[in-house]
């Protein structure tokens, strides 16, 4: 059974920085894109960045030079940085997986979903 775990998320302040992390286990394709979304009260889901199986990085042009995703294969967890973060950040953060080859922003491409995590950034 496919399963991701994520963590790190907590409340900072606007500026601040933080770290999410997302334990991927019971994986069923050998190749693979892994990604992190968010969704903010009464808004729709939207991608942050994701990372395809072959190795290539996408991120939303609202994170582009603050947010960094990367990867551990070793360690099957997939990562988030999170630098001079704002209010508009605040949203529960999911991570995803499916078989893509590319990296992709769109929900509608994963089909395994963590739970989340809440990042709440104050100004």
């Amino acid at each position: 059974q496919v399963q991701l775990v994520e963590s790190g998320g907590r409340s900072v302040q606007s500026g601040g920085s933080l770290r999410l992390s997302c334990a991927l286990s019971g994986y069923i394709y050998s190749s693979y894109s892994v990604g992190w979304f968010r969704q903010a009260p009464g808004k729709e889901g939207e991608g942050v960045a994701a990372i395809g199986s072959d190795g290539t990085t996408t991120y939303a042009d609202s994170v582009k030079g603050r947010f960094t995703i990367s990867q551990d294969k070793a360690k099957d967890t997939l990562y988030l940085q999170m630098n001079n973060l704002k209010p508009e950040g605040t949203a529960m953060y999911f991570c995803a997986a499916d078989g893509l080859l590319t990296p992709t922003l769109s929900v509608s491409d994963f089909g395994y979903w963590g739970q989340g995590t809440q990042v709440t950034v104050s100004s």
